[in-house]
This record gives structure tokens, sequence and C-alpha cells, in this order.
């Protein structure tokens, strides 16, 4: 029989002597062996694991997404390994607040007291910041333990990084979500008022964020209702948890690689679920534009010289729609792109003759193919010998463009895909004219 969730004194909570302190909150875990997920660290052989058997905890940052334990679980090792546990937050706190941490930090190591430094957006520091972390890193006043959700690689200074090991901490899956609603009704003494599908619902609405999915919880629980509700229901009073994607972060070039690398794979479907995830976070059409008409100038090139137009083509009918209905001419863009033939050869040549540029110095282009507009330059040999090619019975000189001293490259390799076969064919028959001009 359903739980009435209405106690004697009106409250609507199932839990009022808890009402003011988040379910979350209530089931942080109290020891590392009850941290859900993370086996990567946590587990017998994890970094963590070994740090902690070895009783040398060094200074570490944590880089994972929101609600995966990165606060938790620095908490825990302060507590495992006797440390004075500090916590602050790069977003309000500035070298004023570094400085008084930093000296009551001195002053517990004086007394034979360690400190644990917990930064949490540590990323949100600018370098001089960071700096300041250095020296009493490297003398053992803190260890520090820092939380950031973008790339360390990117944000983080190369000495703060040098002195800390990177733990990745992973979204959770649905697994770890599903023990983790079994530890709320546990707590509640309450199942979830949901039927089976409504109930996988909800864990998918929590996206990997276990804070997220017990603040969703913690609204079912609250609920008045005589039965258990169907997914659809669900889904009626509650929205999905809006997904992660910063536009300036590392989910922005994360996402931006999968669906380029989607494209370049010739897998339309990948192509298109990567778009949606870009623009359904935010992104700004035109960007995806952009960079859409790179990967055919890069990947397809001139295998297929009809995907630059449709690109162009797409975002040019983008500025006169706009959202949502230009998206689809995009869309339709990224199609064809994911299904063009592939090739490289025009941009691997292009590295190459812009290498084979820096290398060769400023060596001049040989003299028969130089203008001669005065008698002075006719007099040094400008224009001497140039053959006009449309002269030549077939319309191909085949005289030499390179510098004279400099040995003939071979720049442009075309693949045998699509168009390119056609200008490979092209390039085999002046090959031959070539030779035989030689000869």
């Amino acid at each position: 029989m359903m739980m009435d969730l209405f106690d004697s004194s009106g409250s609507t909570s199932p839990f009022p002597d808890l009402a003011q302190r988040p379910l979350a909150d209530i089931l942080r875990p109290k020891i590392l062996s009850d941290v859900i997920g993370q086996r990567q660290i946590l587990g017998s052989n994890g970094p963590l694991s070994t740090m902690l058997d070895s009783g040398v905890l060094g200074s570490t940052v944590f880089w994972g997404p929101p609600g995966v334990g990165k606060t938790t679980i620095a908490r825990l090792l302060a507590q495992e390994t006797d440390l004075y546990f500090v916590q602050i937050s790069a977003i309000f706190s500035g070298i004023p607040e570094l400085r008084r941490v930093f000296e009551s930090a001195r002053i517990r190591r004086d007394n034979g007291q360690g400190t644990l430094l917990f930064i949490d957006e540590i990323h949100r520091f600018n370098k001089a910041q960071q700096d300041s972390f250095l020296p009493f890193m490297e003398d053992g006043t803190i260890v520090l333990i820092g939380a950031t959700t973008q790339n360390p690689s990117f944000e983080l200074n190369a000495a703060v990084l040098s002195r800390s090991q990177v733990m990745v901490l992973e979204r959770l899956n649905i697994d770890d979500l599903e023990l983790l609603a079994q530890r709320a009704e546990a707590e509640i003494k309450q199942s979830l008022p949901l039927e089976p599908a409504a109930r996988a619902n909800l864990l998918e609405m929590a996206d990997g964020d276990g804070r997220s999915l017990l603040n969703l919880a913690e609204q079912v629980f609250a609920w008045k209702l005589n039965a258990p509700l169907n997914q659809q229901e669900l889904s009626k009073r509650l929205m999905k948890r809006a997904a992660i994607y910063d536009k300036s972060g590392d989910a922005h070039y994360n996402l931006i690689s999968a669906l380029h690398k989607s494209v370049r794979g010739s897998d339309p479907d990948a192509a298109l679920y990567w778009f949606a995830r870009m623009l359904t976070g935010g992104e700004d059409p035109r960007y995806l534009a952009r960079r859409i008409t790179r990967m055919a100038v890069e990947d397809i090139g001139l295998a297929d010289p009809k995907a630059q137009e449709i690109c162009l083509q797409s975002w040019q009918t983008y500025e006169r729609l706009g959202s949502p209905e230009g998206e689809l001419a995009l869309a339709q863009a990224v199609t064809y792109l994911a299904l063009a033939p592939k090739s490289n050869a025009a941009y691997v040549a292009f590295k190459a003759a812009m290498q084979g540029a820096k290398s060769t110095g400023s060596q001049p282009p040989p003299k028969h193919i130089l203008n001669a507009p005065t008698e002075l330059m006719k007099g040094q040999g400008y224009g001497t010998g140039y053959a006009y090619d449309h002269d030549a019975e077939d319309g191909f000189s085949g005289q030499n463009y390179f510098p004279d001293n400099m040995e003939r490259p071979r720049y442009y390799v075309p693949v045998e895909r699509g168009f390119e076969r056609d200008l490979g064919k092209r390039l085999e028959y002046f090959e031959k004219l070539r030779k035989r001009r030689d000869g």
C-alpha cells in the first residue's frame, strides 16, 4: 500500500525531519568504499587506492563532469589520511583568501597537522593565482586536490600539472544510478512511485549525474500519488536534465571532433547525431556551417567538388531562413558530406607544398617563365625559350616550372575515388607527355 506523503502537521515532505537537508547531502558517502562508480581510480589497483596503501597522498586534479563525486572523494581522502580539510571555490576566492589559507596551513604544519586543500573549479584561477600554490605544494604545507570540468591540459599551468596527478572521473552509468536510487529508497524507507519504464526514464533524465538523480528523486518522493506513474506521466511532471555543453570548453571541442570524424568515417547517422547534440547544446549554427564547409575542403576535396558548393549553399540558406528552418539545410549538407567519396589528397599536397616553399628559401622561378616587359630584362634572358602551351599539338608543352636547381617534387597524389579518379587519369596522361618531351 502506498505511503501517505502528508504528515500530521500538514507538511508535504516525506521526510520532514530532514527538510532542511537535500537528499544528495543526506546520502553523501561516509567512507571511500561507499562511493558509487569511479572504480578506475578507487578500485584495488586504482591510483588513489595505491596512494592510500603506500601512505603517501600526492597532489591530484580530478577531471570530470558535475555530479560524479569529486568533492565527496576529496573529503573522504582527508578523512582517510587525517589531514585537515579546507574547501574553497575558485569562483569566489582570490589571492587574499589564498594567503589566509596558506598561512593557516603553515601553522597547522608547524603543529604537526597536514592540510588537504580542495579547490573546486580550479581552472577558474588565473596563472598568477595558480602559481601561488607551487611553493606550498613543494614544501608539503598543503596537499592540493583540484576539481575541474575542463580539460586540465588546456586550463592549468604546466607547473601545477607537473606536480600533480590528473585522475579522470567518469559519468555514472545506468547501473550506478540504479544503485544510488536504491540507496535513496532505503533512506526514505519508500519505493519510488514509478512503473519500471518510468523508473528507467528517471535514470536517463539524470544523464550520468548522481546529484541530479537525487534531486529528481527528491521531487518524485514529495508528490502525493495514489498509484505509480507511467513514463508519459513522469515526462509531463519532470524535465530532462540539460545536456552538458560549454560552447567554449572541452565539451565543445569533443563534440565537433566527433562530428568531423563521423563525417570522415562516412557514417551519416552518427554525423547527424553529433550535429544535433551541438545544436541542442546551444551551438551557433553559423559555427557549424563554417566547420562543415571546412570538412568538405579537407576530407572530400576534389573527390567530389560539388560537396563544397552544397555546404556554401546550405550556409547561405541558413542565413536567409534562420533557426530552426535553416538548420535542416545544414543537416542535409552534413548527410551529403558523410556519403560523399573522401580524399585529403589536395590537403596533403598543399601541406607538402607549404613545407617545400619554406625549405627552398628564395629560389627564383626559371627565366623562361618570367615576363620581359623591358629590353634590359630580355637581355637578361627573361622569357627566352618559353613554350606557349596552346601552340603545342596536344596543348601541353611539358616545360619545367620549378626553380632550375630544384628537383621536381610530387605533391598531389589523387585517390581512386570519386571525381579524383578522373583527375588521376589526367595527371597520368600529362606525366606520359612530359616524359615523352624530356626524351
